[in-house]
């Protein structure tokens, strides 16, 4: 039987609202319970650190993909299940990318917005057909949805683009969104 993994893209830190690492917490304990697993950027920091660690507990797979250069920044984690250093964020971003058959994005900085802009330029070219779920916890990702129809409306992309990712406002219904699309 083929493990699912879902690559999870959030931010190195924590931010200044609680919220963001309970979720994150929950996203991890979530995909373990139910048998996924876990992608990541393999930091032991911020919303990275919060989703292994929970996805550990929970008795999950876990799967981090660092670059060499941030091994001391983003404290390594080595104990995940595979650990994996690459030479730098493209390559990164690629193994995160090849290596799981949805993404979500938790709240995250440039670096997460660069992962997710890079997977939903791929989908809108046609190279994957993979799920984008953006956890939009206490409405995070409200102005980038803002800035998606702003797009739009300037003739820069095609009203289709939003179909290719989807707003979640919870972790429960993350789960059921998940559960549709891997099934």
């Amino acid at each position: 039987m083929t493990v699912l993994s879902v690559c999870v893209f959030c931010g190195s830190r924590p931010g200044k609202n609680p919220r963001y690492s309970e979720d994150a917490t929950a996203v991890g304990e979530m995909l373990a319970q139910n048998g996924w697993r876990l992608v990541y950027g393999a930091g032991d920091v911020g919303l990275m650190g919060a989703t292994a660690r929970a996805a550990q507990n929970a008795g999950g797979d876990t799967f981090g993909v660092i670059p060499a250069h941030l091994m001391r920044l983003e404290v390594g984690k080595t104990d995940l299940t595979r650990f994996v250093v690459t030479e730098n964020m493209h390559e990164r971003k690629k193994v995160m990318y090849m290596n799981s058959d949805a993404i979500v994005v938790l709240p995250g900085g440039a670096g997460s917005l660069d992962e997710f802009f890079e997977v939903l330029t791929w989908r809108q070219l046609g190279l994957h057909a993979k799920p984008i779920f953006l956890l939009s916890t206490e409405g995070y990702w409200t102005p980038l949805m803002q800035l998606m129809d702003h797009v739009i409306d300037q003739g820069f992309a095609d009203g289709s683009l939003k179909d290719f990712m989807q707003p979640i406002v919870n972790v429960q219904d993350l789960m059921i969104a998940l559960r549709a699309a891997l099934s």
